[in-house]
């Protein structure tokens, strides 16, 4: 807060051509490397939209897992953008390698969308994380198959604390062959704001055509923000002395602490720790509405009775003793 604040004096240019979005445009190339590309949003699904859009060419689909944020949680503002989305199981959560040797089966046919997309979420929807080497292999498997590799960074302040920080941020991204990346903020502590970072330094053609077009296909799906700088002066803040990191490690060990202090508890089925800020455990309804008393979270398997728990930037030891307490009252 204090940084929009700081931001919110005098007149700047508009539509982040300011002095505090060049910046931070400046500190995403190093992070990411000389080249890389940088263009601020308003929030994570318009964020990836935005992001898909100016990557698709005529009749192009994008894979992704059946968990996908894309697919699960984004009342099909993907589909809305022209953008169809070709579902593959994955394991765990999470695509593999396999999974884009099904989808190219129809590439080159006129009468299929062609699959030339791939997007992953890092971490998962449903808590998993993609080791360096998957998002490696991952990458090599879409390139060699003439596709590009998107990734749903919401969290990825998350995934950079539990692979081992910043120095990390580079191997699992743009090293390993990813082509774009939608960067969160929002759920790393932010008030809104997310920025789609690409990386035509491979010189791969589609992705710098998808630079050439980002501009318009940013404000095509409603994602430019006029005050630019409102949203740079959050990331400047985020970004210095690696607060983002710190933040995302924060809410990966609350989530730790959780799962320590009510592991025990068999009927929960909490048999791994997380990897990074959630847990799904199983809690009968009656009793999750007696939970939500306090502290509120959302269902996750209705079917199953399965929930799930996100320890969030701001979550205490003591919020987490808090609710572990309320967990045990109310499981007898």
């Amino acid at each position: 807060m204090s940084a929009l604040a700081e931001a919110n004096v005098d007149h700047a240019r508009a539509y982040g051509d300011d002095e505090i979005s060049l910046e931070v445009y400046a500190r995403f190339e190093e992070l990411f490397g000389a080249g890389t590309k940088s263009f601020f949003v308003f929030g994570g699904t318009g964020g990836n939209v935005a992001a898909l859009s100016s990557l698709a060419g005529p009749g192009d689909c994008v894979v992704c897992s059946e968990w996908s944020h894309l697919h699960v949680d984004e009342t099909a503002a993907p589909e809305r953008a022209g953008l169809k989305l070709l579902v593959r199981p994955g394991v765990g959560g999470k695509l593999t390698p396999r999974d884009l040797q099904s989808a190219a089966h129809w590439l080159g046919s006129q009468h299929h969308a062609q699959p030339r997309i791939v997007s992953i979420t890092q971490p998962t929807e449903v808590g998993t994380l993609y080791t360096i080497d998957e998002v490696k292999a991952l990458c090599a498997m879409a390139h060699g198959l003439g596709m590009v590799v998107h990734m749903d960074g919401a969290r990825v302040a998350n995934a950079t604390a539990a692979l081992g920080g910043s120095d990390k941020l580079r191997s699992f991204t743009v090293d390993a062959g990813v082509d774009v990346l939608t960067f969160g903020g929002t759920k790393n502590g932010i008030v809104f704001g997310e920025v789609i970072v690409y990386f035509p330094q491979s010189g791969n053609p589609v992705v710098e055509r998808a630079v050439r077009y980002a501009p318009w296909a940013r404000k095509a799906t409603t994602q430019l923000p006029s005050k630019g700088r409102f949203v740079a002066a959050q990331f400047r803040a985020l970004l210095h002395n690696d607060l983002w990191v710190d933040l995302g490690a924060r809410a990966n060990g609350a989530a730790r602490e959780l799962y320590e202090a009510v592991a025990d508890i068999e009927a929960l089925g909490l048999t791994t720790p997380p990897a990074v800020n959630s847990l799904y455990p199983v809690v009968a309804d009656a009793i999750a509405d007696r939970l939500r008393e306090t502290s509120f979270f959302w269902p996750w398997d209705p079917e199953q009775q399965r929930v799930r728990w996100m320890t969030s930037w701001d979550t205490t030891s003591a919020d987490v003793a808090t609710f572990a307490a309320a967990i045990r009252l109310c499981m007898g």
